[in-house]
């Protein structure tokens, strides 16, 4: 039987990282194949109306559960504050997860929004999880990285 997972679009050869560009990953591909399962391609920025391309985002303080409790910052390279929306695309993803029924997600690390054990925090990455991986592991869901396969 297969089962769906929530996947960040980027690993599946989707231009939807902030650079237009794609992260396309053999092994999130064959993974899928491997354990049956129906991936549900998703880019928290771009369900939260972001364009791509579109300038680049980082921390500036804290990490995505920081965001989600209001002490957390998340800005543009020009230093414009993002929280808002990167908690928009958060929420409209969870929304996709419970729609499909999906209890995983293999997400991109590093990433302001999908990153699973790193972020980009003031140009340094470090240890953290980003604004949508917070929101669905508060909501139940169990989310691995790219760089876990």
């Amino acid at each position: 039987m297969s089962h769906p997972i929530l996947v960040s679009a980027c690993l599946l050869g989707l231009a939807t990282r902030y650079d237009g560009r794609s992260k396309y990953n053999e092994k999130v591909r064959h993974y899928l194949q491997q354990h049956k399962m129906i991936p549900i391609p998703v880019c928290p920025e771009q369900l939260a109306g972001l364009p791509t391309p579109r300038p680049m985002t980082f921390f500036a303080e804290g990490s995505g559960a920081e965001v989600l409790n209001g002490s957390g910052l998340v800005i543009r390279t020009d230093q414009t504050d993002m929280n808002t929306v990167f908690v928009q695309g958060a929420k409209e993803t969870l929304k996709i997860a419970q729609l499909t029924g999906c209890t995983h997600a293999l997400f991109k690390d590093g990433s302001p929004s999908c990153g699973v054990h790193r972020i980009c925090r003031q140009g340094s990455k470090v240890a953290g999880q980003g604004i949508t991986t917070a929101l669905l592991q508060r909501n139940g869901l169990q989310i691995i990285s790219e760089e876990d396969l």
